[in-house]
């Protein structure tokens, strides 16, 4: 598939959501490592689409809620 490396990840979520994901981390690694990756891929999949969007239309700037304004 791809060539893959272990990161060491830490968050701060909701108490009850915590929970949950610790449930699955411990009971299937792998489902929350897709989970990640879907997640992951589809944000870089809208900032591409935003990027892209904008040069087609003025060129102005987005500012994307995360600290990073988009050209």
């Amino acid at each position: 598939m791809w060539e893959t490396c272990a990161i060491d990840l830490k968050v701060q979520l909701p108490r009850t959501v915590a929970v949950e994901l610790e449930e699955v981390q411990r009971t299937d690694p792998e489902l929350l490592s897709r989970m990640l990756t879907y997640a992951v891929a589809r944000r870089r999949i809208f900032d591409r689409l935003v990027v892209t969007g904008l040069q087609g239309h003025g060129g102005g700037k987005l500012d994307t809620g995360r600290g990073v304004a988009l050209p």
